[in-house]
């Protein structure tokens, strides 16, 4: 197992979410909330594949999305550099604050299985999406890492809300601005209204879903994984989980992240 990654010293104060008042308008709650937007895109209940011509915000006119070539290394390198990137799709845009790696070799990851018709993604080059469904029930949104073949990826956690918060409330059933919202990763993938039909999609390709540079935290957090008991020891007690340092949209628990 490969030791913790070392980060940068950084500075004492923690960057904030970032937010665009473009892009966020009407009321503002305290910090830690995101505010109303007035325009929303109602989701057809028919999942369709992404098409080819990106949305235009102007929060993001002059964001870059990731090039592949960003997501092919070792996922536990690609996770905490995820952290404070922007995912997008249609008018949703939202900001990864926890990730988890899940690397080749590795007892909690799918690709464990080989190479089946669902995990058949994880196995792919890096920059692409593996999307699979838990209980049956929540729709789990993973970044494909490293190079082809080699079956690793990043799940995202939990995020922080930019641009589209009145899609996003609709599309998760509840009115409010609070982390509840996205902080937890069947909920992420809600929010963007995503299916398994989005497994194997392209990241780095303008419209549908897509991963857009954004801003390095300035401390990070790590700690063990979350519910994955099942698996060795070794990868249990791995200290893989990387979060955005005090940032509120952090899934629980909380108590078992801390400074590197």
């Amino acid at each position: 197992m490969n030791p913790t990654p070392q980060f940068k010293p950084v500075a004492s104060k923690s960057r904030k979410t970032v937010r665009s008042s473009q892009c966020l308008e009407g009321r503002r709650s305290q910090s830690s909330k995101a505010a109303t937007v007035r325009t929303r895109t109602k989701p057809s209940r028919k999942q369709t594949r992404p098409q080819s011509s990106p949305v235009s915000l102007p929060c993001f006119r002059n964001t870059t999305i990731l090039p592949p070539e960003f997501f092919q290394i070792d996922a536990l390198d690609l996770a905490p550099h995820l952290l404070g990137k922007f995912l997008r799709r249609d008018d949703v845009v939202l900001q990864i604050t926890e990730v988890e790696a899940y690397r080749p070799n590795d007892s909690a990851c799918h690709g464990r299985f080989g190479v089946t018709a669902r995990t058949a993604p994880v196995f792919g080059p890096g920059g692409h999406a593996y999307v699979y469904l838990c209980y049956g029930l929540h729709t789990m949104l993973n970044v494909v890492a490293d190079k082809e073949g080699a079956g690793a990826a990043v799940l995202i956690r939990a995020c922080a809300p930019v641009c589209g918060l009145e899609t996003i409330q609709e599309r998760r059933g509840q009115q409010t601005e609070k982390p509840i919202l996205l902080t937890g990763p069947g909920k992420v993938g809600q929010a963007l209204g995503i299916t398994t039909e989005w497994s194997n999609h392209p990241l780095y390709t303008p419209g549908g879903l897509e991963l857009l540079d954004g801003p390095e935290p300035d401390k990070i957090l790590i700690g063990p994984r979350v519910g994955i008991e099942y698996a060795l020891p070794e990868h249990v007690n791995a200290l893989w989980r990387f979060a955005i340092a005090g940032s509120p949209w952090i899934s629980a628990p909380k108590n078992t992240l801390r400074l590197p």
